[in-house]
């Protein structure tokens, strides 16, 4: 099986000056995670870190460079999924770690359990030995301005909210294993507590060896409502394209709840998309030893993985 691996960096409006940064995080993340791939890795270290090296770069809303809930803190969800035996685990509304999809795959692989939140989720990192960040690192200076925008008595935070970095990635390795990471700082000055589609399994993504993986992106009450990821791979299951499987699902989502959204997606024989209903989508995949990414519908840049490693050495 060759393996493939497929990024998202985030679906909505990417504002002009961040561009080129979202292209090269995600290029960076899927040439992180086919680094793993290549040497003969399993999936699901792959998306674990494809999706760290997202967290750690600014340019997205996941772990350093996460929005900020209406108090000014900074509140994550993360989840991962093992599509050979369905084990999973998520964490959600978690304070102070600087790679919550790290935290989430130590819930799936050290408890009994697949979802801790808050408090017990911070618990379970201090007797993992997981240092704590202190959030002020984690909080940039455009999310707490922007923070500080929607607080305006005029502001309509809702205008804000298109600009949605959800980070995920999902991978077919070397043996037909698949796997799903995803992670988010949610939706900015949103109510403390809340958490969205990317912790819940089935909305945030799923991964399944005998049809595929999704990782999803995008307003994340609508996702949940159409419990997105899982729809995906139903439609795959019914004999869709992943691309047919993705644009069907993403319509349903506009068409019944009025939602937008971006996914990825891989099958289990290496055939991948990655689609939106946003404006834009900042996302790359790399199969084949050839990358391609891109911004904007339509929009599809190739090259090789000798030429694109050599580019991020150089500063893209």
């Amino acid at each position: 099986m060759k393996p493939v691996i497929v990024v998202h960096g985030g679906a909505g409006r990417i504002f002009k000056e961040r561009e080129e940064g979202s292209r090269t995080g995600v290029v960076r993340a899927a040439l992180r995670g086919y680094g793993i791939l290549k040497e003969g890795g399993s999936a699901l270290d792959a998306v674990e870190e494809a999706v760290r090296s997202m967290e750690d770069d600014p340019h997205f809303n996941a772990g350093c460079g996460s929005v900020l809930n209406e108090k000014g803190e900074v509140e994550m969800d993360a989840i991962i999924m093992d599509g050979k035996n369905l084990d999973s685990g998520a964490v959600s509304a978690i304070k102070c770690i600087a790679n919550p999809i790290k935290l989430a795959r130590l819930v799936m692989e050290k408890t009994k359990h697949m979802l801790l939140t808050d408090r017990g989720a911070h618990l379970f990192a201090q007797a993992m030995g997981i240092p704590e960040t202190p959030g002020e690192k984690l909080i940039t200076e455009r999310s707490r301005e922007r923070w500080k925008n929607n607080l305006e008595p005029d502001s309509n935070p809702q205008e804000f909210q298109k600009d949605l970095g959800t980070v995920g990635a999902v991978a077919i390795d070397s043996e037909g294993n698949v796997a799903c990471a995803t992670s988010t700082g949610g939706l900015s000055n949103k109510l403390t507590g809340r958490v969205g589609d990317t912790a819940c399994i089935g909305s945030g993504g799923y991964a399944d060896n005998h049809s595929g993986a999704t990782s999803t992106t995008g307003h994340g009450e609508s996702i949940m409502k159409v419990v997105l990821a899982r729809l995906i791979l139903y439609h795959m299951e019914q004999g869709m394209s992943p691309e047919m499987a993705a644009d069907t699902a993403l319509d349903y989502m506009k068409t019944r709840v009025g939602g937008l959204g971006g996914v990825i997606v891989v099958d289990n024989s290496g055939e991948w998309a990655a689609r939106f209903s946003t404006k834009q989508m900042s996302w790359a995949t790399v199969k084949d030893d050839q990358v391609h990414y891109g911004i904007y519908a339509g929009e599809r840049h190739t090259k090789s993985v000798d030429e694109a490693l050599a580019s991020e050495s150089e500063g893209f």
